[in-house]
């Protein structure tokens, strides 16, 4: 049985004509910048998230440099962000004139933690980046007790909850990718900011579209970057379908489990207040590369990510210059395995999924 990463398809599947309908709707109005969707979007995600504002944005990278001009960084401000992750944590904060400062991650859950960042503190570190890395909250609210702005990065984690409070909820400001194979994907680039805090919303808005507030003066040096009204469409019907595809992902994490995965791999650790939405299911093996070979045998479309930190990034060279040694992220990135994961996920690939591992561990 070939299993697949991921499977952005059949999720959508039973939408596609309310989808169509959508589209039809935004093309008949002839609005399509920051019209009527995107408005109701933001308020519906808002609503969703349990926050006062949502400002849609032209991608999730974006979202971060607009975030962190929003939350007062300058150039020349320390930002401290992990290195355990997508390349454009980092290369946003760059953009917003910061200076990115690598931390450790905690070898079990994966997240940043009060202790990595405190590491790395300066008298110029103006900022946090905690990353909710594959879809399981990092400890936003022990992050907030150091007394600095933390904005989560809740690319992956739509869905997610720690607390009881959502992903995306956590921090002074959150941010989004809407990249189509996100838990909640558009079909196309999209992103978003979330916070509770009146000014840094307000600014955002000023920011995402050039700096203007009346879009004839313009008080910023600002950026090109909303999110449009068709994707705003297409997500307002997936935001209704979040909750259910969520819980799939998370069945299919307790059915790797419960098949005894973790027999062949490490598992990741997940806190006792968090609930994950699993973006993405990451095993660790000591010989990743050999058992990530033993898959693709199988059929099992498998990879490893992150397998070059960002902070060993040619692009990074002259932030990384001075970090300190991060062990925890080296052997992660070294070692983790991604495996299928999807909100369709089914019981039989499950289990064909974790009788590849034991093969390919040499256990079966």
């Amino acid at each position: 049985m070939a299993v697949p990463l991921f499977d952005t398809v059949t999720p959508l599947r039973p939408l596609r004509a309310a989808i169509e309908a959508r589209i039809a709707e935004v093309m008949a109005r002839g609005v399509f910048i920051l019209g009527p969707e995107v408005a109701a979007f933001e308020h519906e995600f808002a609503a969703y998230l349990g926050v006062r504002h949502v400002v849609g944005v032209g991608n999730g990278t974006d979202a971060i440099t607009i975030a962190l001009r929003a939350l007062g960084i300058r150039p020349g401000d320390e930002v401290v962000v992990p290195s355990l992750t997508f390349y454009a944590t980092a290369e946003a904060a760059a953009t917003a004139g910061a200076t990115p400062v690598f931390c450790d991650v905690d070898p079990a859950t994966r997240n940043i933690t009060p202790d990595t960042v405190r590491a790395v503190l300066t008298s110029r570190t103006k900022a946090i980046v905690a990353v909710d890395l594959f879809g399981c909250p990092a400890p936003v609210p022990e992050l907030r007790e150091l007394g600095l702005p933390v904005l989560e990065d809740a690319a992956q984690a739509a869905g997610a909850s720690l607390g009881g409070r959502r992903a995306g909820a956590l921090g002074d400001a959150a941010t989004f990718s809407f990249y189509p194979s996100k838990n909640l994907g558009a079909l196309g680039d999209g992103g978003a900011i979330a916070t509770d805090d009146d000014d840094v919303a307000e600014l955002a808005r000023t920011l995402r579209f050039h700096g203007s507030r009346d879009k004839s003066t313009f008080v910023e040096i600002g950026y090109n970057s909303r999110l449009d009204e068709i994707q705003a469409a297409v997500l307002r019907l997936f935001l209704v379908e979040l909750d259910g595809w969520a819980a799939g992902r998370r069945a299919a994490a307790c059915g790797y489990a419960e098949q005894g995965l973790g027999t062949y791999c490490g598992l990741p650790a997940v806190p006792a207040d968090a609930e994950p939405a699993w973006h993405l299911y990451v095993v660790t093996h000591p010989e990743a590369d050999a058992v990530l070979a033993g898959l693709a045998e199988r059929g099992v479309r498998a990879r490893g990510y992150y397998r070059t930190p960002v902070h060993r990034q040619p692009a990074m060279a002259s932030f990384a210059a001075r970090a300190t040694e991060l062990p925890a992220t080296d052997e992660l990135a070294r070692t983790n395995i991604a495996l299928p994961m999807s909100p369709v996920l089914s019981s039989d690939q499950v289990r064909e999924v974790v009788a590849a591992a034991a093969a390919a561990t040499g256990q079966r």
